[in-house]
């Protein structure tokens, strides 16, 4: 199983979204992926465990998301 990433559109809404999840209980991370098309400015968040829960937390809160990839593990 791979590393679960909610992508978003900007380093400022990947700061704000972990900063929602830490408030809710859920451990994320903002990571630096690849830039492309599909994925903005090239940041995401890293959510260890409960990516579904975080995904509907982030929704309810107005975040939006331009998607959600499962990177491979090193």
């Amino acid at each position: 199983m791979g590393k679960p990433l909610l992508l978003v559109g900007s380093v400022t809404y990947a700061m704000k979204s972990r900063d929602i999840l830490f408030k809710r209980g859920i451990k994320a991370y903002v990571e630096r992926i690849p830039p492309s098309a599909g994925t903005g400015c090239g940041y995401g968040v890293y959510v260890p465990q409960g990516a579904d829960e975080a995904e509907t937390v982030l929704r309810e809160n107005n975040i939006k998301l331009l998607g959600r990839v499962e990177e491979e593990s090193s």
